[in-house]
């Protein structure tokens, strides 16, 4: 097992997961590929740049790492929002970060009664569709390969609109939402017009019985949080479905901030991070997913299903390896249910592999991954071996919500989004200041102010080049990672004097 670890190290040392070169965007496949096969993924940067092929180019140079953006006179991005990004300093052959922002419609899903008045040739209800528009902005932080995060960047935002479809009337209506929908049309021989109206609103005649059991009281907010959560499987389930036909490489995090009726809904699946500042204060939207975090989580499964270690590995968590000269003597340990230490006796099984190993950024799943919860990482096995990992991967968002109708908001307060690569050498701190910094220096109603914070939090997150390679201010490493970052303002269009 050593020799797997130390093998799998020297691989991420070369760059284990680099692709082959690609064209850029628009371009042919290889002459080489093989008739009847996808072509491999062309690299890509979001659409919304609009890079020209020199920029794409230039956006693809890791020794220069020039800052890309939106440019002036090119389709801002809605509220204004600042975006800018820069790809690492050799980690991986591609930029693997990828984002997007996007105004989407939800329209209702047509009801029986609907469904019955289009076959009678009616018009559209009420003049026109049904329904509302949502704001979304998204960060994909790709790893071994960026299949897996260019598809979530240009998905996730559909399977969010398709949950919400069955939640436009419930959402707009401010009475508790019901706790039974009624039936879908049927497509056999069932007349839909013989559903009464009743039926048609989940009302039964059993409720007017007195009924003598509990109902839990549920928000129109948390059908938000399941709807946004259940995307996110689908978005996943897409993913594997897809993997081999249209060659998905690897896995990626997902942060994804939603905009919908007031409120801001920050889903979060893996290590990238949002924060809000207001009027100087720093409120976290979110937290990382990693071994660490998650330790407890990660032990209780592998305790649940030990299947699933595949003799390699040990559930429980020691400070360092244990020595076969040790069994017998008593080392600190913990397990799935502790969060500090005590003392056991090592047995043989302690002298496996720990399923978590390392610490901060250097801790590792199964010697593997940093990450415990994203998108992808379907084919993901434990280095020269058949122990998948996906088993212990979540694809489930945590989803943390602020209502921008209980506060006051000038031009100055943002919600900012930014993958590792910004987090990993910035602190909120320091993100806080330098955003207030920025901002201070341009006019409140000047649209360019917060592409200018994204750009600026990129630059002092990568530093300069020296000798030494990429230095911060204080002379630090900077981010060698691919770096992206969105500033969105908490007054939306149009709501500043």
């Amino acid at each position: 097992m050593l020799l797997r670890v130390r093998a799998a190290v020297a691989q991420l040392a070369a760059g284990l997961g680099a692709q082959p070169p690609a064209e850029a965007r628009g371009g042919a496949a290889g002459a080489g590929a093989a008739r009847g096969s996808p072509p491999p993924a062309a690299f890509c940067r979001p659409a919304f740049l609009q890079l020209t092929p020199e920029e794409l180019r230039r956006a693809d140079d890791h020794a220069g790492r020039a800052v890309q953006s939106p440019r002036d006179g090119r389709r801002r991005l809605p509220w204004s929002t600042g975006y800018a990004e820069v790809i690492n300093a050799g980690k991986s052959q591609h930029n693997e970060d990828q984002a997007c922002c996007e105004v989407v419609f939800v329209e209702q899903r047509p009801s029986p009664r609907d469904w019955l008045s289009s076959r009678e040739g009616s018009e559209e209800l009420d003049g026109g569709r049904k329904g509302f528009y949502f704001h979304y902005w998204a960060l994909f932080d790709g790893h071994a390969g960026s299949g897996a995060a260019v598809m979530a960047s240009e998905r996730l935002h559909l399977h969010i609109c398709e949950q919400l479809r069955d939640l436009v009337e419930i959402l707009q209506d401010p009475s508790p939402p019901p706790i039974c929908l009624p039936r879908e049309a049927q497509t056999g021989s069932a007349d839909p017009n013989q559903m009464s109206y009743a039926e048609e609103r989940g009302e039964v005649l059993d409720d007017a019985v007195p009924r003598f059991h509990l109902e839990k009281a549920v928000s129109h907010e948390s059908l938000v949080i399941g709807a946004i959560e259940n995307a996110f499987k689908h978005m996943d389930d897409q993913i594997e479905r897809e993997r081999a036909s249209q060659r998905l490489a690897g896995g990626c995090c997902a942060l994804a901030a939603i905009y919908l009726m007031g409120k801001f809904y920050v889903a979060n699946a893996g290590d990238s991070r949002a924060i809000i500042i207001r009027n100087g204060e720093i409120i976290p939207m979110s937290r990382e997913f990693t071994p660490e975090t998650e330790r407890q989580r990660l032990q209780f499964l592998a305790l649940l299903r030990p299947e699933l270690l595949g003799k390699e590995f040990t559930h429980l968590e020691f400070p360092r390896r244990i020595q076969p000269k040790e069994l017998g003597k008593k080392m600190l340990y913990r397990d799935q249910n502790m969060n500090g230490w005590a003392y056991k006796k090592i047995e043989e099984d302690d002298l496996k592999f720990p399923l978590i190993f390392g610490e901060g950024k250097k801790a590792r799943m199964m010697a593997t991954i940093g990450v415990t919860r994203g998108l992808g990482d379907h084919d993901l096995k434990v280095f020269s071996s058949n122990i998948h990992i996906k088993p212990f991967l979540s694809c489930f968002p945590e989803v943390r919500v602020y209502d921008l109708t209980q506060y006051e908001h000038c031009p100055d307060d943002v919600l900012v989004l930014g993958t590792d690569g910004l987090w990993d050498v910035t602190s909120d701190k320091e993100v806080a200041a330098a955003v207030m910094e920025v901002l201070t220096s341009y006019e409140p109603n000047d649209p360019c102010r917060y592409t200018m914070v994204a750009q600026e939090l990129v630059v002092r997150s990568r530093g300069v080049l020296k000798e030494r390679g990429w230095r911060l201010a204080n002379d630090k490493l900077g981010s060698g990672d691919d770096i992206s970052v969105f500033v969105i303002p908490l007054g939306g269009p149009g709501n500043y004097t």
